[in-house]
């Protein structure tokens, strides 16, 4: 056999392994059934979708704020923790459901009679859908206000949250300060 004779062989070997018509024609040739183990292709899996049913995060009662007063309650506000910013994004996944990531900012100010240092910031994201919860998760940050400063700021990202097929157009996010009140550590 020449030489040309192989090459042209060899070829219309490789064709016949890689199937016929271009890519994303939907040819099913020799090589996929070697690949596969049969004559049926595999399902095609879908990306991820961006444009998906993603709520807006709300606040629970009484979660926007904790302040720690000097003297009893009528006494001078020592330090208070707030909620800043509030985001999220939701993704669609393949199968159906919704994978979710909450990001929140607080802010800790002291006030009169109040010092720099370390304090405990509580915040809680509830991901949920009526009694139905899927993700409640409590993270405590550290905000370190150094001296000579008044204010400082935090953030915490949680994420991994999924959502089921069957929830994933009526879910809501609630964030909001909880736990134990924001104290002074050290």
């Amino acid at each position: 056999m020449s030489r040309k004779a192989g090459w042209t062989l060899a070829v219309l070997g490789l064709s016949a392994l890689t199937g016929c018509g271009a890519p994303g024609e939907g040819g099913f040739g020799v090589g996929d059934m070697l690949l596969t183990a049969g004559t049926t292709q595999a399902p095609a899996q879908s990306a991820e979708i961006r444009d998906v049913y993603c709520p807006t995060v709300d606040i629970v009662d009484g979660g926007a704020a904790i302040q720690v007063r000097g003297g009893g309650e009528g006494g001078s506000v020592r330090s208070q923790v707030s909620l800043g910013e509030v985001a999220r994004e939701c993704i669609g996944q393949p199968d159906g459901s919704t994978l979710v990531k909450v990001g929140v900012e607080a802010r800790a100010l002291v006030g009169v009679g109040g010092s720099s240092g370390r304090y405990d910031v509580p915040i809680q994201i509830v991901v949920k859908d009526g009694s139905t919860v899927f993700a409640n998760r409590s993270r405590h940050v550290a905000a370190a206000i150094p001296a000579g400063q008044s204010r400082t700021t935090v953030s915490v990202i949680e994420e991994g949250i999924v959502v089921p097929a069957s929830y994933a157009n009526s879910f809501e996010i609630e964030v909001g300060l909880g736990g134990r009140a924001a104290g002074r550590r050290g």
